[in-house]
């Protein structure tokens, strides 16, 4: 019987939410890489979304948790998922989400942090694929400006690239993730 992680390294193919090409992707680095990952697509499938909420939800209950949350968009779908498994589980977690904006929105309260937060609360960011580190690494400066302790960070998946896992634990943070680009590749030649 697989394994959640060659479950969820399974839906990746099977909901097309993983792509290899030789010729490449360019990524948003600017970069190119022969793999594409698209966890958007893969959120929007409801036994993809339990797998990545129950994996989460093993890593995460050891850990002192409030809240978590991300970058706008892709945060969204992740964070709820976790928090919706974890209220039902057992034992029962009620961590609250968040949304860390691109920007602080021009009217009304102007907040870059949205959602149910107070100052001083443990938060986990989580991200969808980590390369660079470079949007988790901007959502944790966001939710520590906002008074928020994040000594936390969970991605569904890990090129293993850009020296991305480095650059987020040099912030003090550990970080966990789901899977890493070695389990997709695995999984794309079963």
């Amino acid at each position: 019987m697989p394994t959640l992680h060659t479950e969820l390294a399974q839906a990746f193919h099977r909901t097309q939410s993983f792509q290899w090409n030789p010729q490449g992707f360019k990524l948003a680095s600017g970069l190119t890489s022969p793999f594409y990952i698209d966890c958007r697509s893969l959120m929007a499938h409801p036994g993809a979304r339990r797998l990545v909420a129950q994996l989460s939800y093993d890593v995460l209950r050891p850990v002192n948790v409030d809240c978590l949350g991300g970058l706008e968009i892709g945060a969204i779908a992740i964070a709820t998922s976790i928090s919706d498994y974890a209220f039902a589980a057992q034992p029962r977690r009620e961590w609250r989400t968040f949304v860390v904006r691109k920007q602080a929105k021009d009217h009304g309260l102007g907040k870059v942090i949205e959602g149910a937060v107070r100052s001083g609360d443990q938060a986990v960011i989580v991200d969808d694929v980590l390369t660079s580190g470079g949007s988790l690494l901007k959502a944790v400066a966001a939710a520590r400006s906002a008074g928020l302790a994040v000594t936390h960070a969970l991605v569904i998946v890990d090129r293993m690239e850009q020296d991305g896992r480095k650059k987020v634990e040099e912030e003090g943070l550990t970080l966990f993730s789901l899977l890493s680009i070695e389990d997709l590749m695995k999984e794309r030649s079963t």
